[in-house]
């Protein structure tokens, strides 16, 4: 059965301070707009920690890569390839740490929503940045350690499948299916 409040929201009329009415503009809790960009700020921090660390762990191993013996018996493609990931884990790592920078920058400048706002925007950059960096990643992985070069592109179209399904397509099937306007 489809319910009309997520599990943390107050049941009905419970709770309401004077003058809120917890509306569309409150998204449906009872909560100021300040109150509501704290909140949005303090789960996407959460959200950014686990995507950082990610990132940061494959970065720091795709600079180390250059240094080994194994780098000059690379193929041409092979190294253009290792190039392009590691130019694509640099954007995704700046993208992805972008949102402190903001907040430390815009902290106290009473701008929390639209700081918010923005870091949002960044995230979801790096995330679609560290997406790319993956299949990048394992592309080159997979070719170095294949002989069999033809299936690599399959294998790693179906990971990327796998990662647009998980990262995209189940949260935006699960907006569609049970927001509502009315939430925030």
């Amino acid at each position: 059965m489809k319910s009309d409040r997520s599990d943390d929201e107050p049941p009905p009329g419970a709770g309401r301070r004077p003058g809120t009415n917890g509306s569309a503009a409150g998204g449906g809790r009872d909560e100021t707009e300040d109150e509501r960009a704290d909140r949005k700020w303090s789960e996407l921090m959460q959200e950014v920690r686990v995507a950082q660390t990610g990132v940061q762990i494959l970065f720091g191993f795709l600079l180390t890569v250059v240094f080994t013996p194994r780098y000059q018996q690379l193929e041409q493609l092979d190294r253009t390839i290792y190039v392009v990931t590691v130019m694509l884990g640099a954007a995704s790592t700046g993208a992805l740490v972008g949102p402190v920078s903001l907040h430390r920058l815009l902290s106290g400048h009473r701008i929390k929503p639209e700081t918010v706002l923005w870091a949002s925007r960044l995230t979801l950059v790096g995330l679609t940045l560290l997406l790319a960096t993956m299949a990048s990643a394992l592309l080159l992985v997979l070719r170095v350690a294949s002989h069999h070069h033809a299936f690599v592109p399959w294998l790693v179209t179906g990971v990327v499948t796998w990662y647009l399904a998980c990262w995209f397509a189940l949260p935006l099937w699960t907006r569609h299916r049970y927001a509502s306007p009315e939430r925030g």
